[in-house]
């Protein structure tokens, strides 16, 4: 069940509203909507699906619509037509049509919002800056105290805890803002273009904090970003709009790999496929592979004939041998030292591993990747032909669209 749920969401701002609805039902674009009545459809149809701990990246174009939908969460923008769910204390609240009271405890238990210029008082100390929403909720004074400390050490400021905000760099700024918006221990993360703002290698570095504190902390975060690197990098879930719209929602691989238009394709034809793509799009199916004639349940990996893995009865890799002999088999780990590896090693890799892991592996080690499931099965195999297929398939996409 999602934590917040977009179902066909309007947002239109302007003096009536309800004259803009009706014009969209009757098919008119926002530009002559705008023309005609001094309407603006911000966001139009919007729908999108955010499950528990999940990052999804609302990413588009200036004046796309991910702000005013970002925005909707938190009931800064005003819900024109359709509902917002959220679920809190397993129930669900429509954000369409909750009271204040209702939205007020949301806001104070829920959700949690960093914003893209910081928004930090210059005359509050760090310490006092990350208290604030806890201040406004009546936490007691020494329970704040805890809890602000906690935050500060988490995005490593706990040293800074009594400078004010002119006295750090955008970078630290930034992650000030950041702890204010986990000390409240909201589950739902609201990101507008935090780092936008910042220099291209802090900007790096809080994206890659990001991502670790995800992986202990493990919010529901939406995020909004017009950078596509940025959001491939962090996004488990990507929506991209267009004009308001949402035109393509995905994860990094499939908006990289089957891009649905032009807007899209546009998009991602910049995007180096090392960045995104892993073997589970790159290899050859088990299904496609020749069997060996000398040998029952067995599959040949690579173009000479020279590599042969074994399978059991049940498909399980028991096996490979390279010229004729039996070779080790060792399975990839973020932390593998390729260089230690015995010659005459060949490496296995599950679906997940990244295609950058595949690239260095493959040149490494000489030989295919064997790409088995979780209980042992060859699904597949990335050699030279898939990868460098990968490469020139990305390279010949960029060259068609100019």
């Amino acid at each position: 069940m999602p934590v917040v749920s977009f179902e066909h969401v309007d947002v239109i701002f302007g003096p009536n509203p309800t004259v803009a609805v009706d014009m969209l039902d009757q098919g008119k674009n926002r530009d002559d909507i705008f023309a005609k009545t001094e309407n603006l459809v911000a966001v139009h149809d919007a729908t999108i699906d955010v499950q528990e701990g999940e990052i999804c990246v609302l990413m588009g174009l200036s004046g796309s619509g991910k702000s005013s939908l970002i925005r909707c969460v938190n009931g800064l923008n005003k819900i024109t037509r359709g509902h917002l769910n959220i679920r809190h204390k397993d129930t669900l609240i429509d954000l369409a049509t909750c009271d204040w009271s209702t939205l007020h405890n949301l806001r104070t238990e829920r959700i949690s919002m960093v914003f893209q210029q910081f928004a930090l008082m210059p005359w509050r100390t760090v310490r006092d800056n990350v208290a604030l929403g806890l201040e406004l909720s009546g936490v007691p004074k020494n329970k704040r105290h805890q809890i602000v400390e906690e935050k500060l050490a988490l995005v490593r400021l706990d040293n800074w805890a009594d400078k004010f905000p002119r006295e750090l760099s955008g970078g630290m700024q930034q992650r000030v803002g950041l702890a204010r918006a986990l000390a409240t221990d909201a589950d739902i993360l609201l990101m507008d273009e935090p780092f936008s703002a910042l220099d291209p290698l802090i900007r790096e570095h809080l994206q890659d904090e990001l991502i670790q504190l995800q992986k202990d902390l493990k919010k529901t975060i939406i995020f909004v970003s017009h950078d596509l690197d940025e959001a491939l990098k962090l996004g488990n879930l990507i929506a991209i709009m267009e004009g308001g719209k949402i035109v393509q929602i995905g994860s990094p691989e499939d908006i990289v790999s089957n891009p649905v238009n032009e807007y899209v394709a546009q998009f991602v034809a910049s995007m180096n496929p090392l960045k995104v793509l892993s073997c589970a799009s790159l290899m050859r199916p088990v299904e496609t592979l020749e069997n060996d004639d000398r040998k029952t349940n067995s599959k040949i990996i690579d173009p000479k004939n020279q590599t042969i893995c074994t399978l059991d009865d049940q498909g399980r890799l028991q096996k490979v041998t390279h010229s004729g002999n039996d070779i080790s088999m060792i399975s990839f780990k973020e932390d593998l030292d390729l260089k230690t590896l015995p010659k005459g090693t060949i490496v296995t890799a599950d679906a997940d591993t990244p295609m950058r892991a595949a690239v260095e592996i493959n040149f490494v080690v000489g030989l295919p990747l064997p790409v088995i499931d979780r209980i042992g099965k060859l699904i597949g195999v990335v050699g030279n032909k898939e990868i460098f297929s990968t490469i020139l398939g990305k390279t010949n996409k960029k060259k068609s669209m100019v």
